[in-house]
């Protein structure tokens, strides 16, 4: 990005999957980010960490700034030789006033480029199961503000070339002039039984969908208590939503959940969980770090030859050793002779990465199964090297050591707790917007209690699921004050989220 320049980039309508290539480059490369309401919080993760993040958002008639407010603000960042992302809900040029702010920018002779955003109309009805065109339905399509004042003298839509002459009519911003809205189109020659559907927070797990006629639309949205913001798509099209929807139909749409893990390594759990629709919160109560003091481990890693077996217990182990053996100048090859175990599919998989196949996998994912495989091999005597992290826990070490090896225990790394966001959990958790907490270690329960305050950690817990990955991180919970009603029966992150599955499937038959 050029200095002194501005991108109007279009967010998309609310899935933060839907950002456009472009539009998540010019939000990672800008130094200021003025941003919008409707804009998903996630994509200003992409964002440098020095970036300035400014707020510009509207919501419910609360104006932070005014449109004219914001038209300076970005002359003015510009103006200091700022690379600036606009970003905007949807479509920048549809109904977003981008267009105006691209008229003071050229005014100003400030240079710009607009990134197009997928819009809200076409993103929330295709979620809705709604194509808005359709060879045997229509072939014409208009977009509509639904925010003009249905009281003024004169109306500036063609009411009647829209009742008669459209397919489908897709309104933005029209929840509270529904009623005006049905009225005008039924008044104008379109039939009080045309299909209606609106679409509350298209693209998102709080997506909520309300299907009616005009005639009846504006009564089952009031049953419904529906809100903005939402679309309204009126047309034929809108009768295949019963065979064509499945955003809805996933079956963790709209529950809340927090995730506790780390967050360099809770994508995947986050990934297999928003696919399957939920809402995730992140607040990672632990952060993995390398060790305060790297000699133990460079001490290990300069006397390699003289183990017999390296064992790694985490992908966490893998990954902090092999970036010392690196450091130090050397490679895979300094562990030819080494026989290796890991405890799970997934540090194998990491394992193996490096160039290197685990001879021992046990069946299950914890200390005692990688003991039970050990006791095939002849230990007496034997060097066992154990990279792992500070205070974990002591069974593996002590059950091979009863074997006959020797076995050095060095620190590889550290998990420190992390407090951020606690006042956000509270709330949060206080307001029972939360449906179910994970926890996918015994650090992440310990760290988990104590961001909440010890006076009322029943009553913020109360009703809420908790879901462990497997049965000592369980114990852990339970010991800590937690009623635990998922334990994973296999000890990884699919584990995890089958067992979540499972529950709320038994829960709805």
């Amino acid at each position: 990005m050029a200095k002194a320049k501005v991108y109007l980039v279009g967010a998309g309508p609310g899935d933060p999957g839907l950002i456009t290539v472009k539009g998540r480059q010019c939000i990672e490369d800008a130094q200021v980010i003025i941003y919008d309401y409707l804009a998903a919080p996630e994509l200003l993760k992409h964002a440098q960490q020095n970036a300035e993040l400014i707020y510009v958002g509207k919501k419910g008639g609360d104006h932070t700034l005014s449109q004219e407010e914001i038209n300076a603000l970005i002359v003015k960042k510009a103006g200091a030789g700022l690379k600036v992302c606009r970003l905007k809900g949807g479509d920048p040029f549809i109904f977003g006033r981008g267009g105006e702010e691209a008229e003071e920018l050229a005014a100003c002779g400030i240079p710009f480029e607009v990134v197009p955003g997928v819009t809200s109309a076409v993103a929330a009805a295709a979620y809705a199961g709604i194509p808005l065109t359709h060879r045997k339905l229509t072939a014409t399509l208009a977009f509509i503000t639904g925010h003009e004042d249905p009281h003024k003298e004169e109306s500036s839509i063609d009411w009647e070339s829209l009742a008669r002459g459209i397919g489908t009519l897709v309104f933005f911003m029209g929840v509270k002039n529904l009623p005006d809205i049905t009225q005008e189109l039924i008044a104008h020659g379109k039939s009080p039984d045309t299909p209606v559907a609106l679409i509350r927070w298209g693209t998102t797990p709080g997506q909520q969908t309300v299907t009616g006629t005009l005639d009846n639309i504006a009564e089952q949205v009031k049953k419904a208590g529906l809100k903005a913001p939402a679309i309204i798509v009126v047309g034929e099209v809108v009768q295949l939503r019963e065979s064509l929807k499945w955003f809805e139909n996933r079956p963790l749409l709209g529950k809340r959940i927090v995730v506790t893990r780390a967050r360099e390594q809770a994508s995947d759990l986050v990934k297999r969980l928003s696919d399957l629709g939920a809402a995730c919160l992140e607040y990672p109560t632990i952060r993995v770090v390398p060790a305060d003091d790297a000699k133990p481990l460079n001490d290990a890693i300069e006397n390699l030859s003289t183990y017999d077996w390296i064992v790694f217990t985490s992908v966490n182990g893998v990954k902090y050793f092999f970036e010392r053996l690196f450091d130090l100048g050397r490679d895979v090859r300094a562990l030819n002779r080494l026989r290796t175990a890991a405890i799970g599919p997934v540090t194998a998989e990491q394992l193996f990465a490096h160039g290197l196949k685990s001879d021992i996998i046990p069946g299950n994912y914890r200390a005692e199964a990688v003991v039970e495989a050990f006791r095939k091999e002849d230990l007496k005597g034997k060097k066992i090297l154990l990279p792992r992290a500070a205070e974990a826990r002591p069974v593996l070490p002590d059950e091979l050591r009863k074997m006959g090896a020797q076995v050095d225990e060095v620190t590889a790394y550290l998990t420190e707790k992390v407090q951020a966001n606690a006042g956000q959990l509270v709330e949060q958790l206080a307001a029972k917007t939360v449906d179910l907490i994970t926890f996918t270690s015994s650090s992440t329960v310990k760290n988990f209690k104590a961001l909440l305050p010890s006076e009322n950690f029943k009553d913020l817990i109360a009703g809420v699921t908790v879901a462990s990955i497997g049965p000592i991180t369980t114990d852990t919970a339970v010991e800590s004050g937690f009623e635990v009603q998922i334990t994973a029966g296999s000890y990884t992150i699919p584990g995890l989220c089958d067992a979540i599955l499972n529950y709320y499937g038994s829960r709805s038959t």
